[in-house]
């Protein structure tokens, strides 16, 4: 069975790997896929926002794109979110594996269980993110030079508009690390459908109230580092787990 990369801002290419277009009819909409040639083991990648970055946070089709995973028989899923920094302990340039979350989204259609023939279910998310693949991340991390912290919240709001300081200020006494538009509702439909899930967040800005006004990193040689390891890391990560292992619910 293949396994999945799901990415967004920032990540649209795999470098060193063919990417093969594939469409998934679902019951939600279609959705395109890319078989990665060139890994290790079978692995599809997903681009949340598009190759061209066209398809906005709160636009995006998270239904379709994870039923899609599950026709196609995906167990196991990494994803990418780029982040905004709450936590001082978290810089820009830091990475995160997310270990809990808080929704401030709506408006989305948020899970595949509406009543009718699709039926209720109240899926249990005690723990969010699969403990067997955020211990691989973890594992594997310390042989990449980017920093990567392991525990954060992710806050997750609607866009695509960016947050007020206010908003910001009350995420942290919330508890939140780092915020972004698109974790939500895919962490809880990956939930839904069975899929071992995990994310990996990693930082580009301060959030509004750190500065003066909202700074995206212009570190080239630092973002793209950054980017390296991250894809290396997951990548790595999805080539050495397996199916039998994980945690199915």
């Amino acid at each position: 069975m293949p396994a999945a990369l799901i990415a967004g801002t920032l990540i649209y290419d795999l470098p060193g790997v063919t990417l093969e277009e594939r469409s998934v009819d679902t019951p939600f909409g279609e959705t395109l896929l890319y078989d990665i040639r060139g890994a290790e083991s079978e692995i599809v990648f997903l681009p949340r926002h598009g190759l061209s970055h066209d398809t906005p946070p709160h636009k995006i089709n998270y239904r379709a794109n994870i039923k899609a995973l599950e026709m196609l028989g995906v167990k196991r899923a990494l994803a990418v979110n780029a982040v905004g920094s709450i936590n001082q302990d978290v810089p820009p340039l830091d990475m995160v594996v997310l270990s809990d979350f808080l929704d401030f989204t709506s408006g989305r259609e948020a899970t595949f269980f509406d009543g009718g023939e699709r039926g209720v279910k109240h899926v249990d998310m005690s723990e969010p993110y699969c403990p067997y693949l955020r211990e691989h991340l973890l594992e594997a991390a310390p042989s990449y030079a980017s920093t990567l912290h392991s525990r954060g919240v992710y806050v997750c709001t609607n866009g695509p508009r960016l947050e007020s300081p206010a908003e910001i200020k009350m995420f942290a006494q919330l508890g939140g690390d780092v915020v972004g538009m698109t974790g939500l509702p895919e962490a809880v439909l990956a939930r839904e459908a069975n899929i071992c899930y995990a994310s990996v967040g990693f930082s580009i800005n301060w959030a509004a109230g750190f500065q003066d006004t909202i700074e995206f990193t212009e570190d080239g040689e630092g973002l793209q580092r950054m980017k390296d390891d991250l894809l290396d890391l997951l990548l790595e990560v999805l080539v050495t787990t397996s199916d039998a292992e994980c945690c199915h619910t």
